[in-house]
Order: C-alpha cells, then sequence, then structure tokens
C-alpha cells in the first residue's frame, strides 16, 4: 500500500507512532496476503461501519487485480446478530456465535469486486466528488458501502462551522456532561455507530480541537498525550472553551480560525478555508 510523504508525517504526528515500524507491519500483512493461493478459500469477515467498509474495499480492490486460481474467496458481512439488541460489530461475538456465522458465508461476486475496486479509487481520490458520483450508481452489490461511504463525507467540514460531523457531535456530547473520555467514547459509540471508530480514532480528533492554534477544548492530561497509550485515554477529560462554544453554536468558525491540516481518504484538507465542505442541509458537498 503505497502511502504518500506528507500523509505519513500526518499519521506519525496523530499517533505517535513510529511510521517505519508501521510500514514494516503492514508490509509483512501484505507478504501473508500474497501466499492467498496456498489455501483453498479466504474468508473475508468485515462490518457494516465506516471503519470496516474501508478495509473491506480496499482488499476487494487489492483483490480484482490478482487471479485467484483454485482459491474461493468468501465474504461474511453484517450488521445485526440475533439476541444481540445492540451490535457493534465481530468483536461482541463469543466463540459459538462466530462459528454459527461462517456457513453464512458468500463467494465474492464479480460485481463486488468491480464495485470495491471503484469504491476504492473514489476514496482515495483527491475530488472527494468522486464518492459522491458513486453514491448516485448502484452499490447494492455491497449493501452497507453506501451509508458508510456517507458517513465518510460528513466528516468534511461543515459550511455551518467549519468541523466535521465526529467533532460537531464529540461536542455536542461534551456539553450534555461527557467530559472524561472513558463516558464520551461509550456515548459516541451509542449515538454514531456506523463510524465503527475505535477509541484513538476518537481521541486523535480531540487532541486535534485542544491542539488547535485557536483551540475549542483543553485537556487534563495535556496536549501531548498519546492516543496509543489506554492509560492516558481512560485519564483524560475534556471542558469546552469560550471559542469552542462559539464554533459550536456556529458564531464562529474552526477552520477560519485554525489552518487545518487533516487528511480524509485521499483528499489533504489544509486551508483556512477548507477546499471543500459539507453541506448538511443539502446533504453534498461544497467548494
Amino acid at each position: 500500500m503505497s502511502i504518500s510523504l506528507g500523509a505519513r508525517r500526518w499519521f506519525a504526528a496523530a499517533y505517535g507512532v513510529d511510521v517505519e515500524k508501521s510500514k514494516a507491519e503492514l508490509r509483512a500483512q501484505h507478504d501473508a496476503l500474497k501466499n492467498f493461493s496456498d489455501h483453498e478459500e479466504v474468508v473475508l469477515w468485515f462490518e457494516h461501519d465506516l471503519f470496516c467498509q474501508v478495509q473491506l474495499i480496499y482488499l476487494l480492490n487489492w483483490f480484482s487485480g490478482r487471479e485467484l486460481g483454485k482459491t474461493n474467496l468468501s465474504l461474511i458481512c453484517i450488521d445485526k446478530f440475533l439476541g444481540i439488541e445492540d451490535f457493534r460489530g465481530l468483536g461482541q461475538l463469543n466463540e459459538q456465535q462466530l462459528t454459527s456465522l461462517f456457513p453464512t458465508r458468500r463467494k465474492v461476486a464479480s460485481s463486488q469486486l468491480n464495485l470495491g475496486s471503484k469504491a476504492w479509487q473514489a476514496y482515495g481520490s483527491s475530488t472527494p466528488t468522486e464518492i459522491e458520483s458513486l453514491l448516485k450508481s448502484d452499490t447494492g452489490a455491497l449493501p452497507f458501502l453506501g451509508a458508510a461511504l456517507t458517513k465518510h463525507l460528513e466528516r468534511f467540514p461543515s459550511v455551518r462551522n467549519g468541523l466535521g460531523r465526529v467533532a460537531n457531535i464529540s461536542l455536542e456530547l461534551l456539553a450534555n456532561g461527557n467530559r472524561d473520555f472513558k463516558s464520551l467514547f461509550s456515548a459516541f459509540g451509542r449515538r454514531e455507530p456506523l463510524y465503527g471508530f475505535g477509541d484513538a480514532q476518537l481521541f486523535v480528533e480531540l487532541k486535534g480541537l485542544a491542539n488547535a492554534a485557536r483551540p475549542l477544548l483543553t485537556m487534563s492530561n495535556g496536549k501531548d498525550s498519546n492516543p496509543m497509550d489506554a492509560h492516558h485515554l481512560l485519564n483524560t477529560s475534556f471542558e469546552i472553551t469560550e471559542e469552542g462554544q462559539s464554533v459550536r453554536n456556529g458564531v464562529r468558525d474552526f477552520a477560519r480560525l485554525n489552518r487545518i491540516d487533516v487528511w480524509l481518504g485521499g483528499v489533504h484538507l489544509r486551508s483556512e478555508e477548507a477546499d471543500w465542505r459539507w453541506d448538511e442541509v443539502a446533504h453534498k458537498l461544497a467548494q
């Protein structure tokens, strides 16, 4: 998987990770993936949320360029499980429940490979309207893809206040009393299950609001808290600043207050005005 130098630097700064080590781990995973032909069957296990759907379309794109030979490529992808009222993902299931899903697997069809490839190209494009164009076509071959990619587009800065949906929902939850990260993360998962975010992903979003030149939040553990450190996460709390209240209310614009620098798929947003924004009323991108 090719990652631009700018994206690697952003990733390292955001998550506090050694990029070269991460690249080596990804390379090892790819080396294992290349040996798929050693197996009679490869089964892809995924969920309906954005996090999983992005992984899925990446793999479908990868497999679409390979000759599968005698190897069967199958897929299990679910958004619910009988007996679990608030289904979030496969991690909730025990061994017996996971085993019961195996017979439901279905061979990946050429239509799924084609759609996955198109979706991955659109997701990685520097022009996010390619995703909008894709969503206007038939995405039924991957039934959860449309809703997931719409959630991705909602991450773009709002025309109302320069914050994406993840940040706006987080501010709302903080204003409602979820000040410690543990409480906030749980509340966010209940409110926005279609993102499928892990704790580090949400923490990076909040840390960005706290580390901005005109911060919207203050952090109890300081601005250098490591999102990969569970102890830091569980012991961090946040408060909304006066600037944060103004942005939350739409009086001020986060992107104009702070020169944003963030990657969303293949789009690098790095200006006061934000090259692309999300219009919550029209439900589409604006430039």
